[in-house]
């Protein structure tokens, strides 16, 4: 381990020089081209013969590098190399737990956050799941993405409770899948999976994006209560309010008007619905889970 840890930190140094001498010979073709020299994972393998965990340690290190430079740098925020990374890293090392977490959010999270494609997201997990079958994290990790990306909640809820014989894990895991099972989509499912993310995870993506997740869900559970009074000014008004500042009347504070990033809930007068605003750093397409009655 200490020498895998050496020939590392000896090999940083030349990552950005490889890099640099890549951009400047693909160009603005960067993506197509390099996914062709790229090959496959098990033809990268055939390159490190007996040092695949360190190819895969510098392959992981190229992956972050190619997702933190095209979520911050890009404007495209073109994602077409990162399945394929990935896909090197863990076939140079099947044991490489922290590709396999990372990797399925860096790919599942929609744009901008990521690159839009769950598919290959639980597509890593399954395969991480079959590489290290005790790692009950990862079960966990794919029972949840089918839950909160494709909104299988029956999927969901077989991988949970096939995970709760894994040793040392929660015994809430087949609680959770009759929760599941019991209330489909609700908000509140989604609130506890993300909250058991946020809380298992360090400092990093990971737990950023989690408490992201956590502020939509706390943002349209805030949107439905306004909705609520809007219905509730009606009944005594005998009309719709006109703003969400008339709503004052009944002792919602200004604060309650806007959601956790700070900026107003938008107001359909014509309907009498409040809804995140798509302006707001919290509004999504993707995740509109119903709330719990």
């Amino acid at each position: 381990m200490k020498l895998r840890l050496y020939l590392v930190l000896a090999l940083l140094p030349a990552v950005p020089l490889a890099q640099h001498r890549l951009d400047s010979l693909t160009g603005g073709f960067r993506a197509q081209e390099e996914v062709l020299y790229l090959w496959s994972g098990k033809q990268v393998r055939r390159l490190f013969p007996g040092f695949e965990a360190l190819a895969a340690d510098i392959y992981w290190l190229r992956t972050v590098q190619y997702f933190g430079g095209q979520h911050i740098f890009e404007r495209g925020k073109r994602f077409d190399l990162l399945y394929p990374l990935i896909d090197i890293t863990t076939t140079l090392d099947k044991r490489l737990e922290i590709a396999y977490h990372y990797g399925a959010i860096f790919l599942s999270e929609p744009p901008p956050m990521g690159a839009g494609n769950p598919q290959q997201g639980i597509a890593v997990l399954e395969r991480g799941t079959k590489a290290l079958p005790t790692v009950w994290r990862l079960s966990q990790d794919l029972g949840f993405f089918y839950f909160l990306y494709l909104h299988d909640a029956h999927k969901a809820a077989d991988i949970l409770d096939e995970a709760s014989h894994i040793p040392g894990a929660p015994f809430w895991f087949r609680t959770l899948a009759a929760d599941l099972l019991a209330k489909g989509g609700d908000r509140e499912t989604s609130r506890r999976m993300w909250k058991q993310m946020y809380d298992q995870a360090e400092e990093g993506v990971i737990k950023s994006n989690a408490f992201i997740r956590l502020q939509i869900l706390d943002a349209l559970d805030q949107a439905d209560r306004l909705t609520a009074m809007v219905q509730e000014f009606e009944r005594r008004a005998g009309r719709r309010p006109r703003s969400l500042g008339e709503l004052g009347a009944l002792g919602v504070e200004p604060a309650s008007r806007r959601d956790p990033a700070g900026l107003a809930f938008d107001y359909d007068s014509e309907k009498g619905q409040v809804t995140v605003s798509k302006e707001s750093p919290l509004w999504r397409t993707d995740f509109q889970p119903r709330r719990t009655p």
